[in-house]
């Protein structure tokens, strides 16, 4: 495994803008390399270059200015003073200076897993502490291999958004028995208890059911694309049922869509099962348990000729289209995922520092809100 799979791909073009600002001595208001140019030479999306982007504004590096491109900022030099020495020299000195948390990740792909990590950084990094990210894409052998592996480089503590599997990974249960410091993220093992945070799945769900039913919908499908019933999607679905039957509503089991596989090609969507179900106008308004499930059933709509939310209204967790909240167009239940990483963060430490047996664990939940904005509205007249 390299370094850089360790490193979310967006602070790889952070990191690589800075080094080429600081080593090629460009100064205010020089251009620097394009979007498309950074999405073709590390192979991303463009939503990674502009988060990655959007940190550089963030911390004055940059400017951007829309329809011309990015630019170098005002005063970047001194934030970019760690950048003009020996890159081996400076990462020995970090090493030295700081301590070590490992974070284990399936992806980060959106915006969810995005703001989350930003949120631990942030708590690391005001903590003088350093971390170290290995993604598992979903596998369970992956994740054990990177608990061994950031243990092994002398990790003081990890932090977990674990695989939801049957059979638990052994890893994590021997760090339990071990008294070794970490914290599960987003979802917790069944019948193990642990430290862990978690937006309170069952509650977004009720705001998503009662948002749409207060706008005249009645027949509601609940999505997940996950290919594992994880125990965040069981929460969300009973609180989806839990809300229909508050109601007074029959529950229709046909309206819960969980067993079909993601959808890879937009092009691919005429054959997918789901757009069969949309294209049929089964429903009037879906509730996605992901952002990028929710883009895809907008997509999908769009392309079965239905408008949204003229036609058919959506309610996704997570705001999967922007980073700058106000330009979101998504309806969406909002989880403060920069908040759950920066707690998380700040409880391992709080265990790290404090390093006694056991005896209480801390089970943190995050109260969701809804976001309104346009993919929601009126039940369409029939």
């Amino acid at each position: 495994m390299s370094v850089n799979d360790r490193i979310p791909l967006y602070q790889q073009i952070q990191d690589y803008i800075k080094q080429v600002i600081a080593t090629e001595n460009m100064k205010p208001g020089d251009r620097i390399p394009t979007e498309k140019e950074l999405m073709d030479q590390f192979r991303v999306s463009k939503i990674t270059v502009a988060n990655a982007l959007t940190g550089l504004a963030n911390e004055k590096i940059i400017s951007r200015v829309p329809g011309k491109g990015s630019f170098v900022a005002k005063g970047a030099e001194t934030a970019l003073a760690p950048f003009s020495g020996e890159p081996a020299a400076r990462a020995n000195e970090i090493s030295e200076a700081v301590g070590l948390i490992g974070v284990i990740m399936p992806s980060i792909h959106d915006y969810f897993a995005i703001r989350l990590v930003e949120g631990i950084e942030r708590a690391l990094m005001n903590e003088g502490y350093r971390s170290m990210i290995i993604l598992t894409h979903g596998k369970l052998e992956k994740e054990q291999e990177a608990i061994k592996e950031l243990k092994s480089l002398g990790a003081e503590g990890l932090l977990i958004f674990p695989i939801d599997e049957e059979n638990y990974n052994e890893e994590i249960l021997g760090m339990k028995l071990a008294g070794f410091p970490f914290v599960l993220i987003d979802r917790y093992l069944p019948g193990v208890e642990t430290h862990y945070i978690a937006a309170d799945g069952r509650k977004g769900t009720r705001l998503a059911v009662e948002h749409l039913w207060e706008l005249g919908h009645r027949n509601i499908a609940i999505c997940s694309d996950s290919p594992l019933q994880t125990v965040t999607v069981q929460e969300r679905i009973e609180g989806y049922i839990e809300a229909l039957k508050d109601k007074g509503a029959l529950i229709n089991p046909a309206h819960m869509i969980t067993d079909f596989k993601p959808l890879n090609e937009l092009k691919d969507a005429e054959a997918h099962p789901l757009y069969r179900y949309i294209r049929n106008r089964m429903v009037t308004a879906y509730i996605s348990l992901n952002g990028r499930l929710g883009v895809q059933i907008y997509q999908m709509a769009r392309q079965a000729g239905l408008r949204v939310p003229e036609d058919v209204s959506i309610v996704s967790f997570d705001d999967p289209t922007s980073i700058v909240d106000e330009f979101s167009i998504f309806t969406h239940v909002k989880q403060f995922e920069r908040d759950m990483g920066y707690r998380a963060a700040m409880k391992l430490l709080d265990v790290v520092r404090n390093r006694e047996e056991v005896k209480h664990y801390s089970k943190m939940i995050i109260d969701p809100e809804l976001v309104v904005r346009q993919t929601s509205g009126p039940v369409p007249n029939t």
